[in-house]
This record gives C-alpha cells, sequence and structure tokens, in this order.
C-alpha cells in the first residue's frame, strides 16, 4: 500500500430540513388548526481516528464528501426525517487544519477519538409552533438551517515511542529489522528508506514500545536538500530520539560531525525537538573503522550526559541493552503523557451553520399565501 500522510479533502454538511406550514383538514372538525411538522435535521460531517488505517491514502482519489440533508416536515405533525451523518475514518495521529484560514481544528491523537468538522443546519420549525393567543392560524413555517462546506488540511503524525534518527545508511532500517518485526528496505545506496516504518520491539512479556525509522536527513534538508524534512513530523510525539552515527567512507565527514549536523536540522524544522530524551548510537561495530572513532562518540556523549552504545545490527552487538534503555525511558514518558505537538491542535472550533448565516434578525420564515400581519 501506498504511504500517504497529507490529503486536502472538502467537506459539507447535510442542510436543515424546512418546517411544514399546513393545517389540519378533516372531516366534521371546522377549526382543525396548524399541524405542519418540523423539518429534519441535517448530517454532521465527523473525522474518526481508527487504528486499523496506516495511510491517507484513499482520500486523495476522493476529495469531495458531503453528509445528508433532512426532509421536510409534513402536515399531521409529522417531522421530516434526519439527514445521514458522514463519518469519515482516518489513521490515528491525523492532525486536522482548516485550508482556508491554516486554523488547527483537532488532533486526533487517540483510539476513538472524533471531531465533527461541519454541523449540520438546524431544522425548520413548522407553523404549530407559532401559534400565538393573537394568531392562532399561523401561516408560516422556518427554512431548515443551512449546510455547511468546508476546505480541511489533513496531515499524519504517526504515533510512536521513539524516533530514530540519521544520516542516510547509517544502519537505521537494519536495526528495527533486528529489534522488531517490521521489514523495511534494506541496501548499500543512500535514501533507501522513502517512507517512515514502523516496528514493535517487545522487552517483557507485557513490556514493548514503537519505534519509527524514517528517511535519512542530511546537511541542508530545512532547505530542501535530499528528501528534505517533510517526514521528521512523525517524530513530533515520540518520547525519546535514537541519533545514530556511523563511520563512512566520506572524507570530509565523522561521527562527531554528522551528530552535530543532525542536532542543527533538528533544530531548524522545531526547536522543541532538542528537548525530548536523546541516546546516541555509534552503529556497524562490526566494521574495523569503527573502533578509531570510538572514543570521540564516547567522549561526546559523556560531555552531554546522555546515553552511548556501541551497536552492529548485523552481529546484533549491544541491541539488548539498547531496547532495554529505550524501554527505560519510554516507560518513563508514558507516566508524564504523550508529548504535545508543536502547535496544540486539540482546542480548535466546530464550525456550525450558526457561524455563517446569523443575521441577528431571527428565524427565516416562509409564507403561505400573504403574511398575516398579526
Amino acid at each position: 500500500m501506498r504511504f500517504v500522510d497529507e490529503a486536502r479533502i472538502v467537506v459539507r454538511s447535510g442542510k436543515g430540513g424546512d418546517g411544514s406550514a399546513s393545517f389540519l383538514r378533516e372531516k366534521f372538525r371546522e377549526y382543525g388548526g396548524p399541524d405542519g411538522g418540523d423539518g429534519g435535521r441535517g448530517g454532521d460531517v465527523v473525522l474518526v481516528a481508527d487504528p486499523q488505517i496506516g495511510t491517507l491514502l484513499d482520500l486523495r482519489f476522493v476529495r469531495n464528501y458531503r453528509a445528508g440533508d433532512g426532509d421536510k416536515g409534513l402536515g399531521t405533525h409529522k417531522n421530516g426525517k434526519n439527514g445521514l451523518d458522514l463519518r469519515l475514518k482516518v489513521p490515528l495521529g491525523t492532525v486536522i487544519v482548516d485550508d482556508d484560514t491554516g486554523e488547527p481544528i483537532a488532533d486526533l491523537d487517540a483510539e476513538g477519538s472524533e471531531v465533527i468538522v461541519a454541523k449540520g443546519g438546524k431544522s425548520g420549525r413548522g407553523n404549530m409552533h407559532f401559534v400565538t393567543s393573537t394568531n392562532q392560524a399561523p401561516k408560516n413555517a422556518e427554512k431548515g438551517g443551512a449546510p455547511v462546506e468546508r476546505k480541511l488540511r489533513l496531515t499524519l503524525k504517526l504515533i510512536a515511542d521513539v524516533g530514530l534518527v540519521g544520516f542516510p545508511n547509517a544502519g537505521k532500517s537494519t536495526l528495527i529489522s533486528r529489534l522488531s518485526a517490521a521489514k523495511p528496505k534494506i541496501a548499500d545506496y543512500p535514501f533507501t528508506t522513502l517512507t517512515p516504518n514502523l516496528g514493535i520491539v517487545r522487552t517483557a512479556e507485557e513490556k514493548s514500545f514503537v519505534l519509527a525509522d524514517i528517511p535519512g536527513l542530511i546537511e541542508g534538508a530545512a532547505e530542501g536538500q535530499g528528501l528534505g524534512i517533510q517526514f521528521l513530523r512523525h517524530v513530533e510525539r515520540v518520547f525519546a530520539l535514537c541519533v545514530m552515527v556511523d563511520v563512512n567512507d566520506e572524507p570530509d565527514r565523522h561521527p562527531v560531525t554528522d551528530y552535530a549536523t543532525l542536532l542543527n536540522e533538528l533544530e531548524k524544522y522545531e526547536p522543541t525537538m532538542l528537548q525530548k530524551p536523546r541516546v546516541l548510537v555509534l552503529t556497524k561495530n562490526d566494521l574495523p573503522d569503527t573502533s578509531a572513532a570510538l572514543d570521540d562518540v564516547r567522549a561526546l556523549a559523556e560531555s552531554e550526559d546522555i546515553p552511548f552504545f556501541v551497536v552492529s545490527a548485523v552481529r546484533g552487538d549491544g541491541l539488548d541493552e539498547l531496547a532495554y534503555a529505550l524501554q527505560t525511558i519510554v516507560d518513563a514518558g508514558r507516566k508524564q503523557g504523550r508529548p504535545e505537538p508543536a502547535v496544540n491542535y486539540t482546542a480548535g472550533p466546530v464550525i456550525t451553520e450558526d457561524d455563517l448565516v446569523d443575521d441577528g434578525e431571527g428565524p427565516e420564515t416562509f409564507w403561505v399565501g400573504e403574511p398575516d400581519d398579526s
């Protein structure tokens, strides 16, 4: 399945049904009076987080969504049928933003969480509601509420506990394949990983955490070099960062300077990323050149007072120690709660038809025949 983490859609709620301006007409009941029923309520458009969905791919192909309209009211006090709500399932971790204003609406970061993005129009009241002491036979009824149309931008931010950050070919994909059951593509050329990969790392019978492998970063990613930093949104929510460096054949690179470059790109993306707990991992311990850089990288970790590990995903060196250390950080983070995204998406408004059509002059009505002066 193709991984898609952004989509733009247009949603429209249902129109409220008009009320009925009807009068009871039965034999032997000369003064039956008004009996117009209410219209049905327009359907809402609701977005629901579903953990069984992993991509926004479906929303790329179908862009327009519409809830059902409410039916008109009928005579003999019969109300119209409510319009059907439209419930759209989206992946867990979907952020919803109003595409016209840029205003955040919701962050669906919990299973079953949902938000009404367009409220259906109100039902119009029938003429039986307008009876007064001076007007026993009102001929007016209320129009149904207008529908709401809204353009939305959906962005998926995966829910993971630990994020792997490193240059291309630093060994991230190999590591996640050894620690979990994930099967990412692994090759000896840069940018093998083109989409984020998630894997569940189990450290005990009832203990585990979710590890995220994102495409490699390079210097200048914030300016669009390489794959850019568009995938860094998928590690915004993690409890910890696992920064991976390696010894490579490029003469102008060194694990210590690579580490500084990675932190610089993270800070350019979002400064709060550097506030997350992180561990430093020197990979490819099975290669002879790694030992030459070991002392420098260890001194760097000690100077920053962060945990340091030397691993070989090929031979399995240091993998258990790294997994247990990350589990400890995740457990501590879970007690404090999931980190908030860079922008608070939890308190956005729900747009209703009142926000669009309320002119302060009371309900809109229609008439049967000429308006009654009373």
